[in-house]
């Protein structure tokens, strides 16, 4: 694991040793090289769920897995509000600091996610299995417009153009998206419309944007 940057303005980069195993996370692999000093980083709105919303995720896994046997729940779910971009250890300060200045102004509001899509990540390592937002897209918009502004402060590549704003579900090792779309994606999206509650499950609150360097969290409440 990665150290914790520490708080404390001025203080040395921590030493670090790391060997990069993908074996460790699933056979993951990295989108950039690790370098000492480098901390993965990433602006987004958590999702917190309910118990009812992991019946509704474990009834879409199950159908998924009868086409793509290998697909993984998220260990959490979030929706994202920039790429994941490196961060040099002295810039994290720095950055959050912006971060603040810039969302300081933005109120709570809500977005509905309940159309079921199949994406794949730049280099088509990785599919994921998501919910895409119909209700809400304005205000994230503006978020961004916020984000990419910082990170255009620090020279950091900005978020997609168009983005299709949405929470990931499940996830697998490679482009498998010929076998998710079509029949199946159908299949997945009629679990989603007939799910008892679904329009209140699926109807999200954003109270808190977070930032994630390393394995450091940073939060801003939203207004």
């Amino acid at each position: 694991r990665l150290p914790v940057p520490a708080d404390l303005p001025g203080d040395p980069e921590p030493e670090e040793t790391f060997r990069d195993d993908s074996s460790r996370h699933g056979g993951r692999v990295r989108g950039f090289p690790h370098e000492r000093g480098n901390w993965a980083t990433l602006v987004y709105l958590p999702f917190t769920v309910q118990e009812e919303f992991l019946e509704l995720l474990e009834l879409l896994l199950s159908r998924a897995r009868t086409y793509v046997s290998s697909l993984a729940a998220m260990e959490e779910f979030h929706l994202s509000l920039s790429q994941c971009v490196v961060l040099r250890y002295h810039w994290i300060q720095p950055f959050v600091r912006s971060l603040r200045e810039h969302l300081a102004s933005f109120h709570r509001f809500f977005s509905v996610a309940d159309q079921v899509k199949v994406y794949t990540n730049q280099n088509k390592t990785r599919t994921f299995i998501g919910l895409e937002v119909s209700t809400g897209h304005f205000q994230l918009l503006e978020l961004v417009s916020e984000v990419d502004r910082v990170l255009e402060e620090f020279d950091l590549p900005t978020f997609y153009k168009d983005p299709s704003f949405h929470i990931s579900l499940a996830w697998c090792i490679g482009d498998l998206s010929g076998r998710l779309e079509g029949q199946c994606l159908q299949e997945l999206q009629d679990i989603v419309d007939r799910f008892e509650d679904s329009a209140h499950l699926l109807r999200v609150h954003w109270e808190q944007i977070r930032c994630k360097s390393g394995n450091k969290y940073f939060s801003f409440p939203l207004r």
